[in-house]
């Protein structure tokens, strides 16, 4: 019960939410990125302002619920399955006015911007995490 509440409560559901997302979009850039040279590919993306408009509202929805309890909304891209888990759907980029001769529209500049943002995100989210439990290790301990 007391391990539930600190790992299902406040900020650390948020957190490894923020962690899942990182992680399954960093894997559909990396994808873009490996199919850079295939004509007539269209690249895929998880729109992290979706995902951070529904983390929002299941923060805003935990603050206001009386159980505290933290619950993603899904989205056309995201949802969470029976099991807890991220499950994920890229959708097509929309291209930015941009039309390649191979009839791709892929900015390779543009997915290493964004494979740089994800990174910061997944290790802000990490850090801020390992911080949250491991000052909830050491008032189990009693130690400072």
């Amino acid at each position: 019960m007391f391990i539930s509440s600190i790992s299902e409560k406040g900020a650390a559901p948020a957190l490894q939410a923020t962690m899942a997302y990182t992680q399954r979009r960093h894997a559909v850039i990396a994808n873009n990125i490996a199919n850079w040279g295939t004509p007539e590919y269209k690249t895929k993306q998880l729109d992290p302002k979706k995902f951070q408009a529904a983390l929002g509202q299941a923060l805003d929805n935990a603050k206001e619920s009386k159980d505290k309890k933290f619950n993603l909304p899904g989205t056309d891209e995201f949802h969470v399955d029976s099991r807890g888990g991220l499950k994920v759907t890229p959708t097509r980029d929309p291209a930015e006015n941009l039309s390649f001769h191979d009839g791709t529209n892929m900015s390779v500049e543009r997915q290493m911007a964004d494979l740089a943002e994800n990174a910061m995100m997944h290790e802000l989210s990490t850090t801020i995490l390992s911080g949250y439990f491991d000052g909830a290790r050491k008032a189990i301990r009693g130690r400072l």
